[in-house]
């Protein structure tokens, strides 16, 4: 992306919530959050407390960033995309006492990709490793021992783990061809295919990256450790499947733009009473979920953590409100105040529930005749009209967020009627 473009104000979104048939909103958004990581990834650990070996990979590695940047000025944006890389450089804006961590496991990200892709210079050698390396594009994850002295990638998915004990010899493409699920440990290291197709791009992961992951903002949660819930992932990834399919069956628009989203879905458990599921704006691609017996539970989770997605990439970008964190209100769905950026969250993440719920109703689907179907049906607009009610009578909206609003009052005026 030009430098231009990533400094250019956004045009307001029309259809961010439910998108207009052939739209590209979505797309243009996640475009311009991706922009917004560009300048900070050449800067990323600027004045973080490093070691000397930390910061001469750092030196190296931006030095790289500004060498891919010239050769192949699409190939930055198309790693800062994957959740991994891009969750790593947003979570290092601020000084934090993992800084370091976190900036040896982004060089080392960068270079495995590089490496698997062939498109390293020369030959790198990390002086200062990270604990783990992991990549959902390779659908690998690597844990080093604690003795691991540097990492040495090369072209073709070649590494070489250095140790006190003699070096250990990695191949990506041979390591690639392993089933999911396996798992080996040679010389102190641990070789893992922890990630599970479910559909297109997205994965069923069982490993996460996430520093933030543990951080719980919802009242009834805490964290998301990964946990299948005493399920086989084929059980996960088969619910989550024909979620996704009702999606396209119905929504088709709005499926395509999961697919532009969504990388990894996190296991959090099983409950077959009720349901929970959480988002990061800094780990946009990533979603957790508990599972659930109920198919339309699952999907509604689907559809609003992926909408959570969304917008976070507008909120990279856009305020979107002015007046977001205070004051408080009543939210429709939680049983603590919420600032409106909450009630903006669970208003455009419930809009195209909603609007499943009615295309069902309207294509006759056996689903939408089931007992409960109906006064859920009903629950979801309540929802929605009490939200936007609040969020319209109290929003200061800037300019993008304007459009966001108003699209938001069209399909509370659409439901309205519907009510009527």
């Amino acid at each position: 992306m030009p430098p231009a473009l990533a400094t250019r104000p956004i045009e307001p979104p029309n259809d961010l919530t439910i998108p207009a048939p052939g739209s590209e909103t979505a797309k243009g958004v996640l475009s311009r959050a991706l922009g917004r990581l560009l300048p900070e990834l050449l800067g990323v650990g600027q004045g973080l407390a490093l070691t000397p070996e930390a910061r001469a990979d750092l030196a190296v590695f931006q030095a790289l960033c500004r060498e891919v940047a010239r050769t192949n000025p699409g190939a930055l944006p198309s790693l800062l995309r994957r959740t991994a890389m891009g969750t790593l450089v947003r979570c290092l804006r601020a000084p934090r006492a993992d800084a370091e961590a976190l900036a040896r496991e982004l060089v080392g990200v960068f270079l495995l990709h590089l490496s698997r892709a062939s498109a390293l210079p020369r030959a790198i050698r990390q002086k200062a490793p990270p604990a783990r390396l992991v990549s959902t594009t390779a659908g690998l994850s690597i844990d080093l021992p604690g003795d691991t002295r540097a990492i040495s990638f090369e072209n073709g998915g070649k590494i070489v783990v250095e140790r006190a004990l003699g070096p250990k010899a990695l191949s990506l493409e041979k390591l690639a061809a392993a089933p999911p699920g396996f798992s080996q440990t040679s010389d102190g290291v641990t070789v893992s295919r922890p990630f599970f197709p479910i559909d297109g791009s997205t994965a069923l992961a069982l490993v996460d990256t996430n520093p933030l992951a543990m951080v719980e903002a919802h009242p009834d949660k805490e964290g998301n450790t990964i946990d299948l819930g005493g399920k086989d992932a084929s059980e996960w990834t088969g619910a989550l499947s024909a979620a996704l399919d009702l999606v396209r069956d119905h929504l088709p628009d709005l499926r395509g733009e999961i697919e532009l989203f969504v990388q990894q879905i996190v296991p959090v458990g099983y409950h077959d009473e009720k349901h929970l599921s959480a988002s990061y704006q800094e780990a946009i691609g990533t979603i957790y979920m508990s599972l659930h017996p109920s198919l339309m539970t699952m999907t509604e989770a689907v559809i609003h953590e992926f909408s959570h997605n969304k917008i976070n990439a507008l909120f990279e970008v856009d305020a979107v409100l002015e007046n977001a964190f205070s004051p408080l209100y009543t939210s429709p769905v939680r049983p603590d105040p919420r600032p409106l950026h909450g009630v903006l969250l669970a208003v455009h993440a419930f809009l195209p529930v909603a609007r499943l719920y009615e295309r069902m109703i309207e294509a006759g689907h056996p689903l939408a005749k089931a007992p409960g179907f109906s006064d859920r049906f009903a629950r979801v607009r309540q929802i929605n009209a009490e939200g936007a009610e609040v969020l319209l009578e109290h929003g200061k909206p800037t300019r993008v967020g304007k459009a966001v609003l108003d699209e938001i009052q069209r399909w509370h005026d659409h439901f309205a009627r519907l009510n009527g």
